[in-house]
């Protein structure tokens, strides 16, 4: 399912996604996916935090958690896992990759038509891929 990315997007569009994607549209989930889906962008939990209880503290830390672990596993947004205790949450969910600037701790997108993969080793028996996930990390010469 595509997702419409909108910086100006309704409570009932906002809870129209949340049901479309199997997901009990609650006020937090609902505050949590207007801050997510208002444009293209990769978030940490704590910056999804910060932007959701920006005017007042209306979510606690493992609300905000939960909430964008069970999107990820519903595929409303994806999860980029940079290193352990490191995870962006993007809510470009289109088949791409990822520039990870070392020296800011931001990331960028890479269209997935810009890079190829060649010479892919042989899956493992009974097993199929599930997608393909590449992070390339970069930082300013010295």
């Amino acid at each position: 399912m595509m997702i419409l990315i909108d910086n100006a997007i309704s409570p009932d569009k906002i809870k129209s996604l949340l049901l479309a994607y199997g997901i009990r549209p609650t006020s937090q989930r609902a505050g949590i996916a207007r801050i997510l889906l208002s444009q293209h962008q990769h978030l940490s939990a704590d910056q999804v935090l910060a932007r959701v209880n920006k005017n007042e503290s209306i979510v606690s830390k493992a609300t905000v958690y939960n909430t964008l672990n069970l999107f990820a596993e519903k595929g409303l947004i994806r999860q980029v896992i940079i290193e352990p205790g490191r995870v962006f949450y993007d809510s470009n969910t289109a088949v791409h990759h990822h520039f990870y600037h070392e020296d800011t701790g931001m990331l960028q997108d890479i269209e997935a038509n810009e890079m190829t993969i060649a010479n892919m080793p042989e899956l493992p028996a009974n097993t199929v891929s599930s997608g393909i996930d590449v992070v390339i990390r970069i930082r300013t010469k010295a």
